[in-house]
């Protein structure tokens, strides 16, 4: 089974990648602290895997703390813009490529850090991803993710999300609930080492160890 997204979602992606580029994060302090929790995973010969990457936003910050960052997208305007984000800021520790996590080839216990930001609820399968994820990982690794959990607030959205795809007016969206998340990690062999939320509604913030 396909873990990812298809063309379909690539072309929506590709088409709003400029509009995205420039919109400001939603809540600037939430978002601060998870780049300060995340940073606490880091050590200067850290090897990270940042899967849905998008603009490469957080890649490119993140990148001063730790050894090289590998940023992955489907989307290949977003890789454009992080690319071309990165040479602008001079980073030269991060690589970014066009592949989806399905395409992308690793070998097993290779990353220290695996980062998967608002892109969990994107996936047809977030079970499969999970378990790659934790193949990649070394023993005491992490994964963070911060997901939006529609499942404890808008329900409805799995009526309206197939809709909206077939349409074009919405990428593949999965809805589950932050219980539903959290339970996919530890049934993957993974221990939940820090979870919060900034509020109701509010995406997920988990990070998930693996046992060393």
């Amino acid at each position: 089974m396909k873990t990812h997204v298809g063309p379909k979602d690539a072309r929506f992606w590709d088409r709003i990648a400029e509009r995205y580029a420039k919109q400001p994060v939603e809540d600037e302090a939430a978002y601060q602290k998870k780049l300060e929790v995340t940073r606490g995973y880091f050590r200067p010969d850290t090897e990270v895997l940042e899967f849905g990457c998008g603009t490469g936003s957080t890649a490119i910050t993140h990148a001063p703390h730790v050894k090289h960052i590998q940023g992955i997208d489907i989307s290949s305007k977003m890789i454009s813009i992080a690319i071309a984000r990165a040479e602008a800021a001079g980073v030269e520790n991060v690589t970014f490529t066009r592949a989806t996590i399905d395409d992308f080839s690793s070998e097993k216990a290779v990353y220290d850090v695996v980062l998967g930001l608002s892109i969990l609820h994107l996936l047809k399968d977030k079970e499969a991803v999970i378990a790659k994820v934790h193949d990649m990982l070394k023993p005491g690794g992490v994964f963070v993710s911060s997901t939006a959990c529609l499942g404890d607030t808008m329900k409805f959205f799995k009526i309206v999300a197939p809709v909206g795809r077939f349409l074009g007016l919405m990428p593949l969206l999965r809805v589950f609930s932050v219980k539903e998340l959290a339970e996919s990690l530890t049934s993957a062999d993974f221990e939940i080492d820090h979870q919060w939320q900034p509020g109701k509604g509010k995406a997920a913030f988990i990070v998930a160890k693996k046992p060393s």
